[in-house]
């Protein structure tokens, strides 16, 4: 690595784990998410991220969007990278692993536990996130990129940005539907060509 440092400041669900494999593959020592069940997280995530910001090259998920400014200033000539993706589809898939399940973590963003009634309060604080994330970042293209992977980029963006060669593999894609499907379907026909023929 060159020492400077990467952080994925697009919320989670955007597309992060993805991103977080990504720059493993490129050879980042990457973390997150990062104390997503402490009670005393709004205290104590300055402390922590500096901590750990000392040991990694790279920073995914929580609390990491949050904290693009304090990063900014500390890690000069860091790279951010801001994922993107549709709002709807954002807090469905909010909905459909997170449903009711509240933490702290979540609590702290976003003012509410759980995305689960909470929908219109999820969605104005995603998109006031990228707004903000996008007018600090102004005309300063050497620093800040945008990513949105359901809209087909990937390692070209990604690897121009860094200013790393493209590697020789396809690049992840984690906890998409379609991939989970997928593998469904492989177990499936293999179950069924390893089944015993029926007796009689």
């Amino acid at each position: 690595m060159d020492g400077s440092k990467v952080f994925c400041i697009g919320f989670h669900k955007t597309g992060t784990t993805s991103l977080a494999n990504a720059l493993t593959v490129l050879g980042y020592r990457v973390t997150g998410p990062n104390g997503v069940r402490d009670p005393k997280i709004e205290q104590n995530v300055q402390t922590m991220a500096i901590d750990l910001a000392e040991k990694f090259d790279a920073f995914q998920d929580n609390p990491w969007p949050i904290l693009y400014r304090e990063m900014d200033l500390r890690f000069p000539g860091s790279k951010f990278i801001l994922t993107l993706r549709d709002s709807e589809s954002w807090i469905k898939s909010q909905i459909k692993h997170f449903g009711e399940k509240e933490t702290p973590m979540r609590r702290w963003i976003y003012g509410v536990g759980c995305p689960v009634g909470n929908e219109t309060t999820y969605i104005e604080r995603f998109e006031r996130h990228n707004r903000e994330v996008l007018e600090h970042f102004k005309d300063r293209p050497e620093d800040f990129m945008t990513l949105d992977l359901s809209n087909g980029d990937g390692w070209e963006e990604l690897c121009r940005f860094l200013g790393k060669d493209v590697p020789d593999v396809e690049f992840p894609h984690a906890n998409k539907a379609a991939d989970r499907e997928r593998k469904q379907s492989s177990w499936l026909r293999m179950f069924r060509r390893l089944r015993l023929p029926k007796a009689g």
